[in-house]
């Protein structure tokens, strides 16, 4: 067995591994590779550990070179999921070995591997983070009845408004005018547009954007992932003037509609950091959170890197952010988010 570097003609070997693996996940896909390259250039290092011409393992890894924060290579950049898929832990060694050789010789600071689970990697590990993830039930009705009480009645207060629904590719500098809107609210730095856009390009029918509409007008919107059986809400957000007709709590219910009857069984609402908005949000759905193993090889860096929002050194910076106009924040925001992935 070697670990060798990727090649375009891998890449189909290399999507069929990562949709056949129990630990592949969409931003394992070679599509997520195309589009950091080209909505924010950082330089891929993708490694494969094979035998006798068989893919037995993979690890996406990008090398990012920041600004504010240094070298680093990351798996991966903007996904909140990562780290290596591996047949069995001799590949997973060997494929981590190849990654600690690449940080050496980069000089980075650290290798962050954003594993969903704990493997057999003896690596300082970051509990920040968790995820929610549930059944999918193959009726609507049973779905519904999954549902603590108290937010089956914030869903039933969005229908009472008549909202709108559509799915599908369009829509999306509408949506990104609402999503824009939403990050800057929360203090965060706007991606860039021609990121959203990338996706769509490479993922015509794994990206689509369920939108909600109140009188002809977009008011909320979230971009999702499909991958395999799993339908995943990534990157959302609603007009704040439209927050008392529930219009969050509905738009997610109508997309847990849309995968169920479109025959997916997982639905993944995504990392939260513990104790968030966020977080405590997705428990009102009666999801439970499952801890993330982000893992490190500190190479150069003296301990495990904190660049969550929640820390207090960037206090702040949300707090000005937020206050910015929104033009400003559209211009400069995709800027800064290049050096944070």
């Amino acid at each position: 067995m070697k670990v060798v570097r990727y090649h375009d003609a891998m890449c189909e070997a290399w999507d069929r591994y990562v949709r056949s693996a129990p630990r592949g996940t969409f931003f394992h896909l070679i599509g997520w590779k195309r589009v950091i390259e080209r909505s924010f250039g950082h330089r891929p290092l993708y490694l494969y550990a094979e035998e006798n011409g068989i893919i037995k393992g993979v690890l996406p890894l990008f090398y990012v070179k920041s600004l504010l924060f240094g070298r680093s290579i990351i798996s991966v950049p903007f996904g909140v999921y990562g780290g290596i898929i591996a047949d069995d832990q001799e590949v997973e060694a060997s494929i981590l070995e190849g990654a600690t050789e690449l940080a050496r010789e980069l000089r980075v600071g650290y290798l962050e591997l954003r594993h969903i689970d704990k493997n057999s990697l003896h690596l300082p590990t970051k509990d920040l983070y968790v995820t929610f993830q549930r059944q999918i039930y193959n009726e609507v009705d049973q779905n519904m009845a999954a549902i603590p009480a108290k937010q089956r009645r914030m869903i039933r207060q969005g229908m009472k408004h008549r909202l709108a629904v559509t799915m599908g590719n369009d829509y999306l500098p509408e949506f990104y005018e609402i999503y824009a809107h939403s990050v800057r609210n929360l203090g965060t730095p706007v991606f860039p547009y021609r990121f959203f856009r990338h996706l769509q390009q490479e993922f015509p029918k794994d990206c689509k954007i369920l939108s909600i509409w109140h009188e002809g007008k977009i008011i909320a919107g979230v971009m999702t992932f499909f991958f395999n059986d799993r339908v995943m809400p990534y990157y959302g957000g609603a007009m704040r003037a439209f927050f008392p007709y529930a219009v969050n709590d509905f738009m997610y219910w109508e997309l847990m509609c849309y995968a169920c009857e479109h025959g997916y069984r997982v639905f993944d609402f995504g990392r939260s950091k513990v104790g968030t908005g966020a977080y405590h949000f997705k428990r009102h759905w009666g999801f439970e959170p499952r801890p993330l193993c982000y893992q490190y090889f500190l190479n150069r860096a003296n301990g495990v890197p904190n660049l969550s929002p929640a820390n207090h050194k960037f206090q702040l910076f949300i707090k000005v952010w937020r206050r910015l106009p929104l033009p400003i924040t559209k211009l400069v925001g995709p800027m800064i988010v290049r050096s944070i992935p």
